[in-house]
């Protein structure tokens, strides 16, 4: 019987590759807002975050998300995505 492949993603920080679900998604949607994609199919342009909150603090620091999806990130959307991780026990 065939395996089935893994999907793997690259985190836009530290540019290791994980599989889909260890890695936060953030989405720009064709609407221009910016949301956490908690299913990983949502319609838009996506980047991924390896789910530590120094890895999320760097993008913080460094701006790469408003790079990668091209529009500003709201800090808002940063302390959700701690607080997303945090409950997910993954920090």
């Amino acid at each position: 019987m065939k395996q089935k492949k893994i999907p793997l993603r690259m985190c836009v920080v530290t540019r290791e590759r994980f599989e889909k679900r260890e890695l936060l998604r953030i989405v720009r949607t064709p609407e221009g807002t910016i949301t956490i994609d908690t299913t990983g199919k949502q319609n838009g342009k996506g980047a991924y975050l390896k789910k530590e909150c120094e890895v999320i603090n760097k993008a913080r620091k460094n701006k790469l998300l408003d790079r990668t999806l091209e529009v500003s990130i709201p800090e808002e959307l940063y302390d959700e995505m701690l607080r997303t991780i945090e409950e997910d026990g993954e920090a």
